[in-house]
């Protein structure tokens, strides 16, 4: 099916949209306890949900400017082209996007919500209102906030004043038609959520942070005792028990699991375009 014809009927195309990739990521920072991996080259993407009715982002890619920049300075993002501009390769404007669900407010996943100046902007409660809370700790607990940029906040705020902020309190289904929220509390971040999405191909999660890797859900040796995130400010109780939450609502299909930070770089999806090197999977 070609990138540009969306489906005309009630279920949603997949697909997703690599923007950044992070030189020599510790692999004992995505799955904990693993130092004998070394490093790799990490991606980071953001996923499109679309139909004849909408078109919808589950997280929005971040801007390299400002406290955007700083964030790919200290995180290592060596490459990095613009999430509006991956858009439009897929013949979509910034104003065509009509809903953001952001799954955690990490720099990565919600960095370019002020791209998009239309969209509604869907989040836990407990997500926005925690980071406001962290952010007014004393500074001995600066690890808590090292990947939040507080000018994303800010936005989301401008978001609020102009009605355009939802803050969502727990699971919802049908936030729009076939497409669901799941509150993962205290898990990667204390309101994580992750999206499930109908498709033609059945339901498939879009899990955000709550995964990094099939590797946490299978284990390195393919036994499928699942490996904690390397990196969160939950628990590793909640993270264990989102994994295998996300494994059941995929009914166990690790085909229909989209993982955004995906170590295998989307083998599991048909890539349909290259932007300058930088890739997008139809997923479904």
């Amino acid at each position: 099916m070609a990138v540009n014809s969306p489906p005309r009927d009630a279920e949603y195309e997949l697909f997703v949209v690599e923007y950044a990739r992070s030189k020599d990521q510790p692999v004992a920072s995505l799955l904990l306890g693993v130092y004998d991996r070394g490093v790799i080259d990490l991606p980071f993407a953001f996923v499109v949900a679309r139909n004849a009715e909408r078109v919808v982002l589950i997280d929005s890619g971040f801007q390299r400017k400002g406290k955007g920049a700083v964030m790919a300075d200290k995180f290592a993002i060596a490459e990095w082209i613009s999430p509006a501009r991956m858009l439009q390769a897929m013949g979509i404007e910034p104003e065509a996007v009509g809903d953001i669900f952001v799954t955690h407010a990490h720099y990565d996943h919600m960095g370019g919500i002020d791209l998009f100046p239309k969209a509604r902007i869907h989040i836990q409660k407990r997500e926005y209102l925690s980071w406001i809370e962290a952010m007014a700790l004393p500074p001995r607990y600066g690890f808590l906030t090292l990947a939040v940029n507080p000018e994303d906040l800010h936005y989301a705020l401008t978001a609020a004043e102009e009605h355009r902020l939802i803050l969502q309190e727990g699971d919802r289904d049908n936030l729009l038609p076939g497409i669901h929220a799941r509150l993962c509390e205290d898990a990667h971040t204390l309101g994580h959520q992750y999206i499930a999405v109908e498709t033609a191909k059945g339901r498939h999660i879009v899990v955000g942070d709550c995964i990094y890797s099939y590797f946490n859900i299978t284990g390195l040796d393919g036994k499928g005792v699942y490996i904690p995130l390397g990196f969160g400010v939950g628990s590793v109780w909640a993270q264990l028990k989102a994994t295998d939450r996300i494994v059941a609502e995929a009914e166990n299909d690790l085909n229909r699991i989209v993982i955004l930070h995906d170590f295998e770089r989307w083998t599991r999806f048909t890539e349909v375009k290259d932007v300058e090197g930088f890739k997008i999977f139809q997923v479904a």
